[in-house]
């Protein structure tokens, strides 16, 4: 193992932050004036694609090195089962490592955070010290059983629910400041190489920013008589006219410019203790989300690209500052990291058969990134493709029926809602496969808001695209089954009437 003094990790997830909306990537609001001085010092990357759209599936694929087909983690079977994480690997290369975010996805019960030195989700409802160790175990029980799927499910929504509900009082508006406290403290408590990751949910709905930040953006609107539950608005229980979502865009922004201020004092602190120079700093989002674009709100039940085609900021003494236009997958981030850190193909052998060894050809940092190679058999599309999977939305939807039914709207299971989706992604153009509704493409190229369909059409480049994805579909992807958890109230039975009424309470259950 090489000597990896001063190949430090700081690798900052800014949860469903669309590019778009950052002044970094040119809006013309001054959402992340800071992050602009960060890519004074960084590489911008202005087509990076994340592998899914939503958190669990994209971390995953962050901490593995593997698509979701590979890893497995999807709602469908919400957890990491058996690969070996990026934390794991780095523990074997003697370094310390931390984790923290106010995310219910990132905690051990989904095993996540496996390897870790140290680790805290900063969430109300679902606390690290109570889903660690045993209950970690008993969680994979749960979604591995279909009689006891549902009780997990409701879980995670009360869990969100408890959230929203503390974050709507103005309690718990942002985690954000106590993660940036605890990662300052873990850092400077370490002398060890140390690898530390960052989620920051200030972007997530529900919008309840700080009044400093949503006076910025002249908001005076008050956050909790907008439209806060994407799936009543997605269903057609709730109507948003225009001045609402001038009202959600602004709280928007200003949670932006939170995260945005809190990214600052970080680095300023990493600067004044020589934590600065040889870091390797990595600035993400792990998705975006939709604000009413192909009548969609959030980030459920799509693969657009204001959810996939995500910000991307690499600071690191290889990567000279600039506008990169090519086209990265997050995926390629976990050997990234592997590759500052001095690994190699047997320190991952050494982890056993479950440990993805690095790849230089996936690896930001290399000067042979992406490119075709003998040597690598794992690109397909000669590295220009990037691929995107979705898999069954079960928790959104059961909320998505539970919304329709108590609107007396009847939902179509052929529709986008019931659909699994994977997608090839070219800088010219996007072939989405859906399950239960007809394909779409997209010549990007022309045509960046996707409001055309070419699926149909005689196009060269969309059949490329299109025989690219049969490709992944062929190598890497699983198949899709017929199987969808279904809620069932026998679920429930060995919960405490207590547990029961909270649960009503929050509306998940009558």
């Amino acid at each position: 193992m090489s000597d990896m003094s001063d190949q430090n990790i700081v690798f900052i997830v800014m949860d469903t932050v669309r590019k778009d909306r950052l002044s970094v990537y040119g809006y013309d609001r001054p959402t992340t004036p800071k992050l602009e001085e960060f890519a004074e010092e960084a590489r911008v990357f202005e087509q990076a694609v994340a592998p899914a759209p939503w958190t669990l599936p994209v971390h995953a694929s962050l901490f593995t090195g593997l698509y979701p087909s590979q890893h497995g983690a999807s709602q469908e079977r919400p957890y990491l089962e058996e690969s070996t994480t990026l934390a794991e690997t780095l523990s074997e290369l003697d370094y310390a490592s931390a984790c923290y975010t106010s995310n219910t996805w990132i905690t051990p019960y989904t095993k996540l955070t496996r390897g870790f030195d140290d680790q805290d989700n900063f969430f109300e409802a679902l606390p690290s010290d109570v889903l660690s160790g045993p209950l970690a175990r008993v969680w994979k029980e749960m979604n591995d059983r279909e009689t006891l799927r549902t009780a997990a499910n409701w879980l995670v929504n009360a869990g969100n629910t408890v959230h929203e509900y503390f974050a709507s009082n103005q309690q718990a508006d942002s985690k954000t400041p106590a993660v940036i406290d605890r990662t300052i403290e873990f850092i400077d408590g370490t002398d060890e190489p140390y690898f530390t990751f960052l989620n920051l949910m200030d972007a997530h709905l529900p919008y309840h920013p700080p009044e400093e930040y949503r006076e910025m953006f002249g908001s005076d609107i008050d956050s909790n008589l907008v439209c806060q539950n994407s799936k009543e608005y997605n269903c057609g229980a709730r109507e948003i006219d225009d001045d609402e979502w001038d009202d959600i865009n602004d709280l928007y922004d200003a949670e932006l410019r939170h995260i945005d201020t809190e990214l600052d004092r970080l680095f300023k602190w990493l600067q004044a203790n020589d934590e600065w120079e040889e870091t390797l700093i990595v600035v993400c989002a792990d998705h975006g989300e939709l604000h009413g674009e192909h009548d969609l709100y959030g980030h459920e039940f799509g693969i657009y690209d204001p959810i996939v085609n995500v910000p991307l900021l690499i600071k690191h003494p290889k990567l000279d500052p600039g506008r990169d236009e090519t086209q990265v997958e997050l995926v390629d981030l976990y050997h990234t990291v592997l590759d500052h850190a001095g690994a190699t193909p047997d320190d991952s052998a050494a982890l056993g058969d479950n440990a993805l060894p690095i790849n230089h050809y996936r690896s930001i940092l290399s000067s042979d990134y992406r490119t075709p190679s003998d040597d690598d058999t794992t690109l397909i599309g000669d590295g220009e493709v990037a691929f995107i999977e979705y898999f069954q939305p079960v928790i959104e939807l059961n909320q998505l029926e539970g919304k329709a039914q108590a609107a007396g709207i009847t939902l179509d299971t052929d529709s986008r809602f019931y659909s699994r989706m994977r997608a090839a992604r070219r800088l010219d153009g996007k072939y989405i496969r859906n399950e239960r509704i007809p394909d779409e493409a997209y010549r990007l190229d022309n045509d960046p808001d996707e409001q055309f369909n070419y699926a149909e059409a005689d196009d060269s480049i969309i059949e490329e695209v299109e025989t690219t994805l049969s490709e992944f579909e062929s190598r890497i992807a699983r198949e899709w089954t017929d199987a969808v958890p279904q809620q069932d109230d026998a679920a429930l039975d060995g919960m405490s009437e207590e547990a029961k009424e909270r649960l009503q309470y929050f509306g998940y259950r009558e």
